[in-house]
């Protein structure tokens, strides 16, 4: 199996139709491509077993969670290299690599399957989700894959999200730090939401109790938060004992379908949405429209994808569904909006937030890099695999406009159509630029 770097290279470059912008590295010590380019290492031939059984994307990952591939050299590089290869290119260049009839397709499969070692493929890593058949979003299931994102222990999401404990894009000012730009995030939603002494708020999602915490502290208000992660709601609860906020903070572990002790003054709901789905999203804002008082605000804080042509071929992203958010739904941020106002709601601000989170997921990805052997003694090494791949990619993709996040503050009218909110709008903004 002499240099087996040169037949991959040759392969890939035959199916491609131009030269490979990384190095490859395999299993056998041998090198190929550019010398002064990042690296692809192949440590072991399984990952081709995994790539000949899964081809695309859930191939390449199940190698890479298992360490079977990897990467020298910076990790955005390789990823943005191989991105521009493969993506960038259009449709037709995309389609080009998939049909089993296209001959460059079927003598890669054969070139692959000489190189791969014998069969059968091994089993995907423990990492990946393992589902029920059945509709999506029922309670048990979104229960389910909640569990599996947010259950892998508060240790490992306090090394990588620091001591705000938020996850979710923070507010950027220039100079500013991850703890500075997620505490000015929480302040802008609050502000937006108009929160008051005694007002009461529903935070939907709410995490580790950082929205919570910082709407009761600094704003008075009295706070309901839910989240369907057992893990994430008793460390809420023992921030809010020590804070000496038990007795403005409620922490709940419920669906927000079964709340019903409404109405609330306002309602957040931050980085909670994209589990919602596109079969509940109607369901979803029809609950929180009548859970708000009229005249009650809603902060919808939502990562949204960019409309596709058709949109009937939406899919939901391999490796993501498999590894990180199970069945997870991104929604242009056109048709959240016009969902909200089919239940009731009236828009009054969007506030696109999309290079925020670029810099957000970089500080992640370094708080993660830096206390990498911590972080994999806190879950495992194919977990914090999952979270370092998932991060920078996510990175990329708000950096190239693929996907992007953004606020949207609606209201629920009074009965007479009113408001109630400022005739001049964002006068949020006034306190933030002071």
């Amino acid at each position: 199996m002499a240099d087996a770097a040169s037949r991959l290279t040759a392969l890939a470059e035959e199916l491609l139709s131009e030269p490979l912008p990384v190095r490859i590295r395999a299993w056998d010590g041998s090198e190929s491509g550019p010398p002064d380019a990042p690296a692809l290492v192949i440590r072991h031939r399984r990952a081709l077993r995994r790539l000949l059984w899964k081809p695309g994307e859930l191939g390449l990952a199940r190698a890479w969670v298992a360490g079977e591939i990897d990467v020298e050299g910076d990790l955005y590089e390789v990823l943005d290299r191989i991105a521009g290869l493969l993506w960038d290119r259009g449709a037709d260049a995309k389609d080009a690599v998939h049909p089993v009839r296209d001959p460059k397709v079927r003598a890669f499969a054969r070139g692959l399957l000489d190189l791969a070692g014998p069969w059968p493929p091994p089993a995907p890593p423990a990492e990946e989700v393992r589902r029920r058949t059945g509709p999506l979003h029922t309670r048990r299931r979104d229960k389910e894959a909640i569990s599996h994102h947010y259950d892998v222990g508060n240790d490992f999401y306090a090394l990588v999200l620091g001591p705000s404990m938020v996850y979710s894009c923070a507010y950027w000012q220039d100079g500013g730090t991850l703890e500075e730009a997620q505490r000015d995030k929480l302040d802008l939603v609050c502000r937006k939401l108009g929160l008051k002494e005694g007002d009461r708020l529903l935070d939907v999602g709410c995490g580790w109790g950082s929205m919570a915490i910082h709407a009761a502290r600094h704003y008075g208000a009295r706070v309901t938060g839910i989240t369907l992660s057992r893990e994430q709601a008793a460390h809420a609860r023992k921030r809010i004992a020590e804070e000496g906020l038990t007795d403005r903070i409620e922490i709940r572990v419920q669906d927000y379908r079964d709340v019903g002790d409404g109405p609330y003054d306002a309602i957040s709901s931050i980085g909670m949405a994209e589990h919602v789905g596109s079969v509940r999203y109607r369901e979803y804002a029809e609950d929180l429209y009548a859970l708000l008082k009229p005249g009650g605000r809603l902060l919808n804080h939502q990562i949204a994808r960019r409309p596709e042509r058709d949109e009937d071929a939406y899919r939901i992203d391999a490796f993501i569904d498999a590894y990180v958010f199970p069945d997870g739904e991104l929604a242009p941020v056109g048709r959240t909006l016009a969902t909200l106002e089919e239940a009731g709601f009236e828009a009054r601000d969007v506030e696109a937030l999309r290079e925020h989170y670029a810099l957000t997921l970089r500080q992640w990805v370094a708080n993660l890099e830096r206390h990498w052997e911590q972080a994999v003694r806190a879950t495992s090494p194919g977990r914090a695999r999952v979270w370092r791949l998932y991060m920078a990619a996510s990175t990329l993709s708000f950096e190239h406009n693929k996907i992007g996040v953004n606020q949207i503050l609606a209201v629920r009218p009074l009965d007479g159509g009113g408001s109630r909110l400022p005739l001049r709008a964002r006068e949020w903004t006034a306190e933030a630029d002071a």
